[in-house]
């Protein structure tokens, strides 16, 4: 079930399902240590009963305040005479989740209602081993576990504390949880539990006929109790309100600080832009990481979920963000990889946020024989990552302070790591983690990584190496065209792959041949890529109502049982790697609309709230697997930034188009230019 909802500060993250329930609860990073165990219930009682906001009763509207990270959310429901709008944001600086509830009585009667949050806290992802008690110095529940306390609070007016209360036991001997208690509206008020638990608090609002009421709640998160306390403190003497208003002025300038002018944007891709540069910053860690994504649903199917940092997808995200104008992210990024990389110039395949090696289905040994398990793609791409990073913030310090651990090591690691008979890389896995072999996508990264590893080191006048970077670039390039290539189709193969220790072809047509151009190896226009992409539309677009690129023939990932006539279910990035390529190749205005076409396509596949899945389902469009996928945003913002910057170029250059036509788009080469990378 995708997040609708996503609100955070770098180290504490709040995620909504589609029904409104807090689903995921990340702290102290983006990512890492998911508590909770049960989904929160929010629910209200009036008439007798208790309706949870999941309930059918409720029509549910979940979207954000206009270019913040402030959630705005509209509960309705006729049956029982109330309307609520709510409002979700996690404090920038401190570590403290808040909503504010505007109810509205609809019936033209004076009542008495009931509000009730439940926790469904584990924490550390346990479910023993913790305690839920009420705090009668704070007049809050709090639940604690070792070095990971939260506390809970809400307030009506200027009342603040919990009166209601009860913390108990869940999921163990039967009990369901505290949530079921209130079911009758009236809690237990036990005031303490260990073990398996979780809690709810009530609190009663008097509404006047068809008047309203506001009611604030909010989570303090920390690792003493002394911690929370000064949170609470802090939230109380602020006022929620203070803090909500500050958080949503501070993200509204934050997404518009370039002041750029975007009206050569329709306003529907300006708020799809917008909006994906504020979701990819909840995806950033304080330090320095960038998940993939945070949907925990995931793991019922897949055993594990997508909360790491993958190197390729961060240096991607990285660079896209800093197209945009947010070097900051590229910055943090580059910090965590000079920390994690191996000290013989290579990644592994994921990391945690906190740099620890993630868990990997990638083997150290085949074919009894010991073997590299990586994806030299996230190597590459993070050393190409650093020489854009450097043409666009010209930091020379920066480069200085990572040069051994981000340019020398790895750039010698990737000349080293080649077959001497073939010229390509030697044999890693590939960009979907699926296979092992030489591929397409790999060689370029690794052909653009070395080229950008000669930029950097030609900085400091290291003749050798910029001569020794630039000729094995050009060796992979070469290579490329002699292995790679399939003259009797006429386009790039997906790659070679190991078949009982020996490379075999592999003629799959496979979207991530993107790369060569993208990556500035094949100029955008040549035949070699023109025929390649040709192939890509023609055989992986989705030939149904919803349309879309699958990633390659055949795909089998997260495929459903009525989509036999398809090559695979629609992915975002690889529909708009069409585009990418559409502005790449352009040479007037009127062939870049195809790429805004293709942007309009993924919004069309957003959430109301314009959070993007990483596929969506070939027959009903639905959202499958994660959502919001992070480089599913990116990629919005990289196609945005490379749509402006061919148009302008395009308007300055008039009559000059032919020699646009022939510009070789490469790391070293990118500043003030348009194309597939600027």
């Amino acid at each position: 079930m995708p997040r609708d909802l996503l609100v955070g500060n770098g180290s504490f993250l709040v995620a909504f399902d589609a029904q409104y329930r807090l689903a995921d609860l990340y702290y102290p990073h983006v990512g890492l240590e998911n508590h909770v165990g049960e989904r929160f219930r929010f629910g209200v009682w009036t008439d007798d009963a208790v309706t949870w906001i999941e309930d059918d009763r409720w029509q549910r509207t979940l979207t954000y305040l206009r270019e913040t990270i402030v959630t705005d959310v509209r509960c309705h429901s006729d049956s029982l005479g109330l309307r609520l709008r709510c409002n979700d944001a996690v404090d920038s600086e401190r570590d403290v989740y808040i909503r504010k509830i505007v109810i509205k009585n609809l019936r033209g009667e004076a009542r008495r209602i009931k509000l009730f949050f439940h926790q469904g806290l584990d924490l550390y992802g346990g479910t023993s081993g913790e305690t839920a008690m009420f705090d009668p110095d704070s007049r809050s529940i709090i639940h604690y576990k070792s070095k990971r306390y939260f506390l809970i609070n809400a307030g009506v007016d200027a009342k603040i504390g919990v009166d209601e209360y009860a913390c108990g036991r869940s999921g163990i001997g039967g009990s369901e949880g505290t949530w079921r208690d209130a079911e009758d509206g009236v809690l237990s008020m036990n005031a303490i539990q260990q073990g398996a638990v979780d809690s709810t608090i009530g609190v009663p609002v008097d509404l006047d006929a068809n008047g309203s009421a506001t009611v604030y709640y909010w989570m303090c998160a920390g690792k003493r109790y002394g911690d929370v306390r000064e949170l609470d403190r802090y939230v109380r003497e602020e006022t929620p309100a203070r803090i909500l208003s500050r958080t949503g002025s501070l993200w509204y300038t934050w997404v518009n600080k370039s002041g750029e002018d975007l009206s050569d944007l329709p306003e529907e891709i300006i708020e799809l832009y917008r909006r994906s540069l504020l979701i990819v910053e909840t995806q950033c860690d304080h330090d320095g990481g960038i998940v993939a994504a945070t949907d925990s649903d995931i793991e019922w199917g897949h055993n594990d979920h997508y909360a790491y940092i993958w190197p390729r997808d961060a240096a991607l995200v990285s660079d896209a963000m800093g197209r945009a104008g947010f070097p900051e992210v590229a910055r943090r990024f580059l910090t965590f990889a000079r920390d994690t990389i191996s000290n013989d110039g290579y990644f592994l395949h994921k990391y945690t946020p906190d740099g620890a090696l993630a868990p990997s289905w990638s083997p150290w040994v085949r074919n009894g024989k010991k073997q590299l398990p990586i994806q030299e793609d996230e190597t590459a791409l993070t050393v190409w990552l650093l020489a854009r990073h450097y043409e666009r913030t010209r930091d020379l310090e920066f480069v200085r302070a990572s040069y051994k651990r981000l340019v020398i090591q790895p750039a010698d690691f990737m000349c080293a790591y080649r077959d001497e008979a073939t010229g390509l890389p030697l044999p890693s896995f590939d960009i979907w983690e699926e296979r092992q072999g030489v591929f397409t996508f790999t060689a370029s990264a690794v052909c653009a990584g070395l080229e950008a590893a000669a930029s950097l080191v030609n900085l400091f006048n290291e003749q050798e190496r910029h001569a020794k970077y630039t000729k094995a670039a050009a060796d992979i390039r070469d290579a490329m065209v002699r292995h790679l290539w399939l003259d009797d189709e006429n386009r790039f193969a997906r790659g070679l792959v190991i078949n009982d220790d020996h490379l075999t072809i592999d003629r799959t047509i496979d979207a991530s041949v993107f790369a060569t151009f993208f990556l500035g190896v094949f100029p955008a226009e040549s035949a070699l890529v023109e025929e390649t992409m040709r192939a890509v539309r023609e055989k992986l677009w989705v030939q149904t109502e919803i349309g879309g690129v699958a990633r390659y023939e055949a795909d089998a990932y997260q495929k459903t049982a009525d989509a036999d006539a398809v090559p695979g279910n629609p992915w975002l990035i690889c529909t708009l790697w069409l585009a990418e390529h559409a502005i790449a190749r352009a040479t007037s205005v009127a062939e870049l609309q195809s790429a805004l076409d293709l942007v309009r396509w993924a919004r069309s596949k957003a959430r109301p709230s314009l959070v993007l899945p990483e596929q969506v389902h070939p027959h009903t469009g639905a959202a499958l697997s994660v959502a919001p996928f992070t480089w599913s945003h990116a990629q919005v913002i990289s196609v945005v930034r490379g749509y402006l910057d061919a148009l302008r170029f395009l308007r300055r250059h008039d009559g000059e188009i032919a020699a646009r036509a022939t510009e070789k788009i490469s790391p070293a080469n990118v500043v003030d230019k348009p194309g597939p990378v600027s």
